[in-house]
């Protein structure tokens, strides 16, 4: 049975507001496994993925030292299904669009509550950076189908 996703599937899902976690070589040595972190992210399909993070944050020093990323986002209800994409920084925004800010948060959030955190959020998104990368690598898998075998066994 085939989970994997055709490229219009799993650009359809990552264009999707799943929360995804984002990966990135911690630098800490061979020992230590890469910094993964919870994130808010956009995509259009065929486009960049971006993500904005906290200027002087880890997360934003390692991704600009490592110059690439990894983001996985999972349908959070099952039945599971999840896109990862991975590759490299093509561009950093030093200067946050606040319309881009403000469809993301739009994206996560409800209108009420997108409002209000963006009102109360002005002084950190002085500090956030955006970063764009263009997708080269992708792995994804949707369960759906197994997960329709399995209620009509029961």
């Amino acid at each position: 049975m085939p989970f994997s996703m055709s490229k219009a599937e799993r650009e359809r899902f990552l264009a999707a507001p799943h929360v995804g976690i984002l990966a990135v070589d911690s630098g800490a040595g061979a020992d230590r496994g890469p910094l993964a972190v919870p994130v808010w992210y956009t995509y259009v399909p065929g486009g960049l993925l971006t993500v904005v993070t906290g200027r002087d944050s880890v997360k934003a020093r390692r991704i600009r030292a490592a110059g690439r990323f990894t983001l996985c986002a999972q349908r959070e209800q099952g039945p599971a299904a999840y896109v990862s994409v991975e590759g490299p920084v093509v561009a950093i925004e030093d200067r946050l669009d606040r319309d881009e800010w403000a469809a993301l948060a739009n994206r996560y959030l409800s209108p009420e509550a997108a409002r209000d955190y963006l009102a109360s959020a002005r002084e950190q998104l002085a500090a956030d950076i955006t970063f764009r990368m263009r997708p080269e690598r992708w792995s994804s898998a949707d369960f759906s189908s197994f997960g329709a075998d399995l209620s009509q066994d029961r």
